[in-house]
């Protein structure tokens, strides 16, 4: 005779897939965790992999303006001189560029894309813009070879740093698959490393000042990052108490801090075109000033970069809250915000205020990008010490997005199902 009825040996299996489906639900965090930690520390090595040839002992010494600085964000070590080289930067300009195409053709056409498709786009723009910036970085170097080699040894450089880059976009796939934070975890890895180098580099005295401007800019973006302006919104099919309680949330800074970075990446593709031309035309006076002044450390390229910052905070925001798809959401449910009609004044009503917080937000980073980028033009304050503040800020957005996802992640190992 059975030592359990059927009824109960079925409940015992039950609890038991139950459980093995708890414990692995649960270790989602730490396998996440585990992968993005494995993700930073070959990217870390790679970025202490020497290209061939290159002098280091010429590098020794050498201070960072505040184009180096910046692009040190989006690519590898202060100097450029390693295996990751170009960093994620060709990665995010080819991605920008094929959002907004998409984006443009989209107003046109409602024919949807597929991932595959866009994938294979920026991978082949990234493969170019890789290609171009390896050129003209491997043109800089300062390389310890004979000079009958030099031409080979730049060729070799170049095409390490093409590897290296492809290398990165592998990583950031496999990163937004099975890791945490998407390519922002690079972005992360390489503020830090300057950060540090600059705290390393001054004393007490000299940090003062930018240590207190910084934790300024860290309660500004915490306060810009947690804030949110409420839209509110009338549902049909509620009817009880809380039916006064519903709204469209619409963050204070609706983008965060991703048009700081991205615009790094977008301020080199001009940057790219004055190199290529003044490469092809050295003489040429007119473009020699434009190679010159299209520079973070001038007036001209710091105006530039903040009209960018303006151009794709607006843009970004326009995409990602799609003030068009949710009119659409709420013709479809019946629902309306308060006070309006369905449709085009619904529209028209989300897109102007889309835009007037996102202006108001790109007001905000763009007074604290440029304020420090002025300083240290006009007063001639060290610029390492002037963009700290500037990096704090970038990191604390970071942060909190990186936070929020870890709660998301966290939330779900918490689920238990119900049978």
């Amino acid at each position: 005779m059975d030592r359990y009825p059927y009824s109960q040996l079925w409940g015992i299996c039950r609890r038991e897939k139950i459980m093995r489906q708890s414990e692995k639900r649960s270790s989602l965090l730490r396998q996440r965790l585990a992968f993005t930690s494995v993700i930073v520390l070959v990217y870390i090595v790679g970025r202490c992999i020497p290209l061939y040839g290159v002098d280091f002992s010429a590098y020794a010494g050498r201070k960072a303006d505040v184009q180096a600085l910046l692009v040190q964000t989006i690519s590898g070590d202060i100097n450029r001189c390693s295996l990751f080289a170009l960093g994620i930067s060709p990665y995010m300009m080819g991605s920008i560029l094929v959002q907004m195409f998409f984006a443009c053709r989209k107003i046109w056409s409602k024919s949807k894309v597929s991932p595959k498709k866009m994938n294979r786009a920026i991978l082949t723009l990234t493969l170019l813009f890789a290609a171009l910036q390896a050129f003209f970085q491997a043109q800089s170097l300062l390389l310890n070879v004979p000079e009958s080699m030099l031409s080979p040894a730049r060729m070799i450089c170049g095409l390490e740093m093409v590897t290296g880059a492809m290398l990165i976009v592998w990583l950031v796939g496999r990163n937004k698959r099975y890791g945490f934070g998407k390519q922002t975890i690079l972005i992360y890895v390489n503020i830090l490393d300057g950060m540090a180098s600059t705290l390393n580099g001054h004393g007490i005295r000299e940090l003062a000042f930018p240590l207190v401007f910084a934790a300024e800019l860290v309660v500004i973006t915490l306060i810009m990052e947690g804030a949110e302006f409420r839209i509110p919104v009338q549902r049909i099919s509620i009817h009880n108490i809380y039916a006064d309680k519903n709204y469209l949330a619409v963050k204070l800074n609706p983008v965060g801090v991703m048009p700081i970075m991205f615009s790094t990446a977008f301020f080199m593709l001009p940057q790219l075109m004055v190199q290529g031309l003044f490469y092809l035309f050295p003489d040429s006076g007119r473009i020699a000033w434009w190679y010159e002044n299209l520079n973070l450390t001038r007036p001209l390229g710091i105006v530039i970069y903040i009209a960018v910052i303006y151009l794709l905070t607006l843009g970004f925001a326009l995409l990602f809250i799609s003030p068009g798809d949710i009119t659409e959401q709420l013709m479809k449910s019946g629902d309306s915000i308060l006070n309006l009609h369905a449709g085009r004044d619904t529209k028209r009503y989300l897109v102007g205020k889309v835009c007037r917080i996102s202006l108001f937000g790109a007001t905000v980073m763009g007074v604290c990008m440029g304020l420090p980028m002025f300083l240290q033009y006009y007063r001639g304050w060290n610029q390492a010490l002037m963009m700290f503040p500037t990096s704090a800020m970038i990191l604390t957005g970071i942060w909190y997005s990186l936070y929020q996802e870890y709660l998301a992640v966290r939330s779900y190992d918490c689920y238990r199902p119900f049978i």
